[in-house]
């Protein structure tokens, strides 16, 4: 049996399935940890815009961004994550597996246009 990596349950969030577009619904519990990693990056930007108008070194600013890219990079993986265990659900529920499949390879075509 394969175990999640962080320890928590995997749980299939609420969604719905319309106009070919798979959407998530997140109860609170479900938005607290991406919203709380999308403040600590707003944080590290904030920190970053201080250390310009501070005239910090270079390499320490160059840092900062790649943290900060990191983040969002992590935090994007969380969220199509998320999506990708939705879709597998749907697909199982519905035997949709065309249009899960479909939905799945949106995201990640999307996702690889970041890199």
């Amino acid at each position: 049996m394969c175990e999640p990596k962080d320890d928590r349950e995997r749980k299939v969030m609420d969604y719905t399935y319309q106009d070919g577009r798979l959407q998530i619904r997140r109860n609170d519990d479900e938005k607290r940890p991406i919203l709380q990693r999308l403040k600590r990056i707003e944080g590290q930007v904030r920190g970053l815009q201080a250390m310009v108008q501070e005239d910090r070194y270079c390499l320490d600013e160059v840092q900062q961004m790649n943290a900060i890219t990191a983040a969002v990079r992590e935090a994007a993986l969380q969220l199509i994550s998320d999506h990708l265990d939705a879709s597998v659900n749907y697909a199982v529920r519905s035997k949709d597996q065309d249009g899960a499949v479909e939905e799945m390879i949106r995201v990640l075509r999307a996702a690889l246009r970041q890199s």
